[in-house]
């Protein structure tokens, strides 16, 4: 990232931006943000990351290279040491016997391109390259995962050749290797979790990647036992319990980030079962907008989250992304004006200036425990991790009453389905009535692959198909109302819909990233009067359908019109 005086300079220097002036407003809006001049520029999409390193590369007079999809030869790209490479933002990507091309993000650094030069004893040839390009290149230190793992099937192969005993064959593997590429693999490929299972012969390790799960490689059963107790030494469990079930943790630093893993170690069959999930400690936390939220949702939850007291609701099942959603609206609400206090299950990330504790049964600190303590904490808002039993509700509604912001999570299906559930709670339907601003429900769905996005249209058996799972009417009547469809555009056979082709860039899926789908029910005054009085499932809906709440098939729908995601997706979360 250029400082920002250095960007001042490139924009007018390379005549990015014609005048001074503008320059100047943008500087101060980036600065109102408390962000990055550079951030600024490429988040609000006011210029290109393409067009502002191409910039900088004629104000500093270098040549600019895209180094997407360009195969780089292995014996060139290791003239840099990967560890070098990924922290000074440099590749080498060709050469010739006097000398070699660096590409790069800051030309100014001299000593790097010094240490290449007596390393390489070759001239470096500096070229320019914007961030996304480099994070592409560098991606093929990343060798493939098989080839790693090479020499421990040999090792294996070696030992049962020998006859040797199967413990003497584990101490042979170089274990420490194989779970620090693992590690190190799985957070280049973006992996939320990885498994390590033992079955009667082998040992699978798999990937969760937006979340579905894949096959990365089988090991040597004789590998699986060492590798448990490594994994149990980082996370300093007891090495020598295999009949319990042990939690954990543990951190390492992988190209500037500090990622920690959470570790479950569960008996099976076979053996103990590994899944450690990835966290990183500073994640980027992001606007409502970037986690998917439409134009209309969006309106009403910040709304909502205005509102100095109440409860707001995030519903859907594990793995849906609710946490992600809190930490963001908790994220925009943190200022030193206000104490923010949370109790959760695990603590996910650390977010400044939020006094965050964990649950921690064994000793009796519960959810409803430590909601009791927080709010002789001062606190003006409130997060708890999850609403699980009556206690623990009816102690958030009181805290929401008496004048907190509380939000929280629960396992619902939709939004309308989480007003009968805190009733089953025993919470008076009056309370409810009065305390809950806000619910949300959601799921995640996977995002098409922008490398090898394709549009096409449905023909008369996928709609025929689609009518007997869902009301295409309704849904069209959505995405009328939303102005996301044309006049022209009054039947399915004419809408064009987007699918990814698969490519290397996705791993042949089609799809890379997430977003989330939403449903946003405001408690109205109309709708807290029907809640207040008991009135059955069919009367809420009718009165939600009236405020044109948009539901999360339809938000969906949406969104796979738009391009963002695909139909099938949407169908495979929403099991509608």
């Amino acid at each position: 990232m250029f400082s920002d005086d250095r960007l001042k300079q490139i924009l007018l220097g390379a005549k990015i931006i014609a005048d001074q002036k503008t320059v100047d407003d943008l500087f101060a809006k980036a600065q109102a943000e408390k962000t990055h001049l550079e951030n600024y520029l490429l988040n609000n999409k006011i210029i290109s990351e393409q067009t502002l390193y191409a910039g900088a590369a004629d104000y500093f007079k270098v040549p600019f290279v895209n180094l997407k999809k360009q195969l780089i030869r292995q014996d060139i790209l290791n003239l840099i040491p990967e560890m070098a490479a990924q922290e000074h933002k440099i590749i080498a990507f060709d050469k010739d016997e006097q000398k070699i091309k660096i590409a790069l993000l800051d030309p100014t650094n001299l000593e790097i391109l010094e240490f290449i030069s007596k390393k390489t004893n070759l001239e470096p040839e500096i070229y320019l390259s914007s961030p996304d390009s480099l994070d592409d290149a560098l991606k093929q230190y990343r060798k493939d995962m098989q080839s790693e793992f090479k020499v421990i099937n040999e090792g294996a192969d070696d030992a049962k050749g020998k006859k040797k005993k199967s413990e003497e064959a584990k101490l042979e593997l170089p274990i420490v290797k194989i779970i620090d590429t693992l590690l190190e693999q799985a957070f280049y490929e973006n992996a939320s979790d990885i498994h390590i299972e033992p079955t009667e012969k082998e040992t699978a390790v798999r990937y969760r990647v937006d979340g579905i799960l894949m096959n990365v490689m089988t090991l040597p059963k004789t590998a699986h036992a060492a590798l448990v107790a490594r994994i149990k030494v980082l996370a300093n469990l007891k090495i020598d319990e295999h009949r319990l079930p042990q939690d954990g943790r543990f951190k390492i630093i992988q190209a500037n980030n500090k990622i920690s893993f959470r570790v479950s170690i569960l008996p099976t069959l076979y053996g103990e079962k590994v899944v450690m999930r990835l966290l990183e400690e500073k994640p980027q936390i992001m606007s409502l907008e970037q986690i998917g939220f439409q134009p209309k949702s969006l309106e009403i939850v910040k709304k909502n989250i205005k509102k100095p007291h109440g409860m707001i609701l995030v519903t859907g099942p594990t793995g849906s992304g609710k946490t992600t959603t809190l930490y963001t609206i908790l994220n925009m609400l943190n200022s030193p004006k206000v104490n923010i206090s949370t109790i959760e299950d695990p603590i996910e990330y650390s977010i400044p200036r939020v006094n965050q504790s964990q649950v921690n049964p064994k000793i009796g600190y519960t959810f409803a425990n430590g909601l009791r303590a927080l709010l002789r904490q001062d606190p003006n808002i409130i997060m708890v991790g999850e609403i699980r039993d009556n206690e623990t509700a009816e102690i958030a509604i009181h805290a929401a009453l008496t004048g907190h912001l509380v939000l929280s999570t629960l396992h619902t299906n939709d939004a309308l389905t989480t007003l009968p559930r805190l009733l089953e709670m025993n919470v008076p339907s009056f309370l409810v009535a009065s305390t809950t601003n806000l619910i949300i429900a959601q799921r995640l769905v996977r995002k098409i692959c922008r490398e090898c996005i394709q549009s096409y249209y449905l023909d008369k058996d996928e709609i025929a198909q689609l009518k007997k799972q869902i009301n295409l009417d309704k849904i069209m009547a959505s995405l009328q109302a939303e102005k996301i469809v044309t006049e022209t555009e009054k039947n399915f056979e004419k809408l064009l819909f987007y699918k990814g082709k698969g490519c290397p860039e996705c791993g042949n899926t089609g799809y890379k990233g997430r977003t989330g789908i939403y449903e946003t029910l405001s408690i109205t005054p109309e709708l807290a009067k029907l809640i207040a009085k008991g009135a059955p499932e069919s009367e809420l809906r009718e009165e939600a359908a009236k405020q044109g709440m948009l539901k999360m098939i339809e938000d969906g729908f949406a969104k796979a019109k738009n391009g963002i995601t695909t139909i099938e997706e949407v169908l495979r979360v929403t099991k509608e």
